[in-house]
């Protein structure tokens, strides 16, 4: 079992910066890639950014490429979202979760564990 709490999220004005963390505690942290999804009302949950177990890749979805970093420290069980050029349409309910496997980590199905979500809320 693993759990993940994730945190540093809230309100921000467009163009301004936040960083997300996510802490795991539970089974080995590096055992795990791990991914960052976001949600807002009314859509559906979307990948965001992954990370590789040993931080070697990481992948980003279009909209937030050139933006957004994924990071982790296995030294201290915790992964980052680093989010600069904060746009109105990232605000988002965002979520941590941590797969298995490094295969498609795009797809949520991949990820076993998720935390409770951070609200990420961009003004205009």
């Amino acid at each position: 079992q693993v759990q993940l709490v994730e945190s540093g999220g809230g309100l921000v004005q467009a163009g301004g910066s936040l960083r997300l963390s996510c802490a795991a505690s539970g089974r080995t942290f590096s055992s795990y890639a791990m991914g960052w999804f976001r949600q807002a009302p009314g859509k559906e949950r979307e990948f965001v950014a992954a990370i590789t177990r040993s931080g070697g890749s990481s992948y980003y979805a279009d909209p937030v490429k050139g933006r957004f970093t994924i990071s982790r420290d296995n030294a201290n069980n915790t992964v980052y979202l680093q989010m600069n050029s904060l746009k109105p349409e990232d605000t988002a309910v965002y979520y941590c979760a941590a797969a298995p496997t490094t295969y498609n980590l795009y797809s949520a199905r991949r990820y076993d564990y998720w935390g409770q979500g951070t609200q990420v809320t961009v003004s205009s």
